[in-house]
């Protein structure tokens, strides 16, 4: 069974960076769409930032652009967000999946959630 395992969430100021990482068991990653979406306490989830299987085509969120880069290396068998610049509106449970790059990053039909990695911005 396919599990997404997400780390590197942490404390940040306003302004700060973190450097969240993805990882799935058992399961090369070069095989796989995969997005990265975020919770907020009380809000629905959303699309974040999204990579093809060989990290040719990406996709944003409108209110990540220009702050927020998605990369993967298939040789490590992980896709990364760094995230800069963050907001306090960035704060939430990151989780990566399988995902539909266009129009917008979406999960997949039949994908898994991990258990996500908190990030917390906040002066």
């Amino acid at each position: 069974q396919l599990q997404f395992v997400e780390s590197g969430g942490g404390l940040a100021q306003p302004g700060g960076s973190l450097r969240l990482s993805c990882a799935a068991s058992q399961f090369t990653l070069d095989y796989f769409a995969i997005g990265w979406f975020r919770q907020a306490p009380g809000k629905e989830r959303e699309g974040v930032a999204c990579i093809d299987g060989s990290g040719g085509s990406t996709n944003y969120a409108d209110s990540v652009k220009g702050r927020f880069t998605i990369s993967r290396d298939n040789v490590k068998n992980t896709v990364s967000l760094h995230m800069d610049s963050l907001k306090p509106e960035d704060t939430g449970v990151y989780f990566c999946t399988t995902s539909y790059i266009f129009p917008a990053c979406q999960q997949k039909p039949g994908s898994y959630w991990g258990q996500g990695t908190q990030v917390t911005v906040s002066s």
